[in-house]
């Protein structure tokens, strides 16, 4: 079922259910999502989506575990959970996901960015790459970073808070002179309430080790990989509507996605 195309702009998205995620083959270039970061706001902590089958969706991506337990990053068909300590620990395929996103990531050639950059650097390098006729592309950086900021989010128990309060209290991390990935998309303003608008990015060490959600990063030096988007295929858990185009402001998205 196509989604209203007033939320996302140019971006061909389509609605599954838990149902439609059999046996279904893989498509080039195309995200896979489960729920909507509106409900990620709200406090729509528990998924219906295992592991197990988002392997089956992609290789590269990011999100969250049940429960808010830390931060997700996915690299090389590999999937990592970063819990409040910082640390990486490999993802049970059992485990579940109240949100998500992936793609087979099939980038461009590679790049070599000029550096050193920051954050702001390194979106402004991509947009002016990829330009505007790209609705949504995933993004990767392998490298070595003079430093890179980090959150990660605890466990929370029912009844679960919003997001914006849990990130009040959020334990955040400095690594700094690390080589490591950045994992990340850059969706079209027109897809706020269904994803983040702009950039979003995770991090892991090259050692598989420590990692997060990104607040702020430095380059030193690295190479740029991007695949372009042209689908999105959006699985909604059962107690998860549509948003509503407008609804999420920018400032609750701020609050927990940039670095206070």
């Amino acid at each position: 079922m196509p989604v209203d195309a007033a939320l996302v702009g140019a971006l061909h998205v389509e609605y599954l259910t838990k149902r439609d995620l059999v046996g279904e083959e893989r498509p080039h270039h195309s995200l896979f999502q489960t729920s909507t970061i509106e409900a990620l706001l709200d406090g729509s902590y528990e998924g219906d989506v295992s592991f197990a089958e988002l392997e089956d969706r992609g290789d590269f991506g990011l999100g969250t575990l049940d429960a808010l337990d830390g931060e997700m990053v996915a690299l090389d068909g590999a999937f990592y959970q970063i819990k409040a300590d910082g640390l990486a620990y490999p993802i049970d395929g059992r485990a579940r996901t109240p949100f998500a996103v992936v793609t087979f990531f099939e980038p461009g050639p590679p790049q070599m960015l000029p550096a050193p950059m920051d954050l702001a650097d390194l979106c402004a390098h991509v947009d002016g790459l990829v330009g505007g006729t790209a609705a949504c592309c995933a993004v990767r950086v392998d490298g070595l970073f003079g430093r890179v900021k980090t959150r990660s989010v605890p466990r929370q128990r029912r009844p679960y808070p919003p997001l914006a309060e849990v990130v009040e209290g959020q334990p955040t991390f400095e690594l700094r002179d690390v080589r490591g990935s950045l994992v990340g998309f850059r969706f079209p303003d027109h897809a706020r309430g269904l994803n983040v608008p702009g950039y979003h990015f995770h991090f892991i060490t090259e050692k598989r080790d420590a990692g997060g959600h990104v607040l702020a990063c430095r380059l030193a030096r690295g190479e740029l990989r991007v695949d372009r988007e042209a689908d999105l295929r959006l699985e909604l858990p059962p107690e998860v509507s549509l948003p509503v185009p407008g609804q999420v402001s920018e400032d609750a998205l701020n609050r927990v996605e940039r670095e206070r």
